[in-house]
């Protein structure tokens, strides 16, 4: 039997793909295995947002083909769509499939066949045109199927929706493509325009999982609060939530990310309104210099972000707040960068991502003059992390004493194995001082020293043994 490994980079709407692929695999009969140097076929699904994200996918393929050469590689997602040829000089890989073929990677998978008296690793089949009915270019050592990605109307094909894969909460991508042009931002070029899933795909596929013992689910897209403007008629993402709570099962749905401008009144009060809907607003930032949001081409000011933290906190006062900051971006000062710094101090943010500025090919920001010099940049985003996780503390401790409701998750390999993983509506993660099983809702009082003491008894069925 033919057997894969998926290794996975960057978002949510990656991992959610990744997810379709392995849940398409498995579909076919071929068998997922724990680790790459034991599978015939890696599938690498990378990102393309940063420098550091290019290099982290070149590292794994190297550390894959020196590990096993026999191993054939497929390279998709982003930065297969952005660079092909560069990924397809790398010793191992055999294909290079953009975003724009991502679905083709099951036929690709297809073609490995064991032949009398060697692996199945070995017995790669060339992939032609016919077999696929693609075009296929060829690179210096491997195929690349890539396409122009602004030719999609749609999601991409069946099954798109998030597999289950290894996860508690399961990442649903309902959208895909941004029509945005952030001056920084490659994705829109290598995940094309704004396209939705129907809103009676999304409510059958959460039933489906909800039916299957799923608890949690995570919605995602790219640009997830412009879900449905692109359908006919138009659907509004607030519009798809009330669908979800009054036709589903579902316990518990949480938000990716949206950007601010799409947090209305509306929205925080629909979620204010259950707890079916996890308190958990994902904003990105990028700064709050108002200059540099101009330059960035960012559709805000400081201003109307910091009505909209207000807006949750007057609803919402314990729900998550986190936020996506890029320091470092050309022509940022240091009183650009302290300025960001004094913002955040003084709101109530739980985390944040921070992210060094890095030069993307074909954006309008690679052009722009006053790049940051590398050592100033590393600093800056320095000085935010400390920032973040002194925001962290302070919003767990203001949960200390209150209980909330967790899902348990699964036990990774560093793990207590004497105490559960789980994660609250508000985005608290902790250990439970108790063996449990995942996925199962406990209520728990939120203590002093990053743990909590379970608020009463889980059902029987929840307990498992050491």
């Amino acid at each position: 039997m033919t057997t894969f490994y998926i290794e996975q980079f960057g978002c949510r709407a990656t991992q959610a793909d990744g997810a379709a692929i392995e849940r398409q695999l498995r579909e076919q009969g071929y068998r997922m295995v724990a680790q790459a140097s034991a599978a015939d076929v890696v599938v690498l699904n990378t990102c393309t947002v940063t420098a550091a994200a290019d290099t982290q996918a070149r590292d794994a393929i190297r550390k894959i083909h020196v590990a096993s050469p026999a191993t054939r590689i497929i390279v998709t997602g982003c930065y297969a769509q952005r660079a092909p040829d560069e990924l397809a000089a790398l010793p191992g890989v055999t294909h290079v499939v953009g975003n724009s073929h991502k679905t083709q990677i099951p036929a690709l998978v297809d073609t490995i066949r064991a032949k009398p008296g060697i692996s199945a690793a070995s017995g790669l089949l060339p992939l032609t045109a016919l077999q696929t009915g693609l075009p296929v270019a060829e690179a210096a050592t491997a195929r690349i199927l890539t396409g122009d990605i602004f030719d999609l109307s749609e999601i991409l094909a069946a099954p798109v929706l998030g597999g289950e894969g290894s996860h508690t909460r399961p990442i649903l991508k309902i959208q895909d493509g941004c029509n945005s042009r952030c001056s920084f931002c490659v994705i829109p070029f290598v995940r094309g325009r704004s396209r939705s899933l129907a809103p009676g795909k999304v409510v059958a596929e959460i039933q489906r999982l909800a039916e299957a013992g799923y608890r949690e689910i995570v919605l995602s897209g790219i640009n997830l609060g412009t879900y449905g403007r692109d359908l006919t008629p138009r659907v509004e993402f607030l519009e798809l939530l009330r669908q979800i709570l009054g036709e589903t099962s579902l316990e518990r749905v949480r938000v990716s990310s949206v950007e601010p401008l799409d947090v209305t009144r509306d929205l925080v009060e629909l979620f204010a309104s259950t707890r079916r809907l996890a308190p958990h607003f994902h904003m990105p930032l990028q700064s709050a210099a108002d200059r540099i949001l101009a330059a960035m081409h960012r559709w805000y000011r400081a201003e109307h972000y910091a009505r909209r933290v207000e807006i949750i906190r007057e609803r919402l006062p314990h729900a998550a707040i986190g936020a996506d900051v890029i320091t470092g971006f050309p022509g940022e000062t240091e009183e650009d960068h302290a300025c960001t710094l004094r913002f955040i101090e003084q709101r109530g943010f739980t985390y944040l991502h921070v992210f060094s500025y890095s030069r993307r090919p074909g954006t309008k920001a690679d052009l722009l003059p006053n790049q940051i010099v590398g050592s100033v940049i590393k600093r800056r985003a320095r000085e935010l992390r400390e920032l973040a996780k002194e925001k962290s503390a302070e919003f767990f401790r203001s949960q200390a004493g209150r209980t909330l409701r967790f899902l348990t998750l699964r036990r990774g390999a560093k793990d207590d194995p004497c105490r559960t993983p789980a994660i609250s509506e508000n985005f608290l993660t902790l250990e439970l001082p108790f063996v449990l099983s995942p996925n199962q809702f406990v209520d728990a009082t939120v203590g002093q020293e990053g743990d909590a003491n379970l608020a009463g008894l889980p059902a029987a069925a929840a307990l498992t043994t050491t």
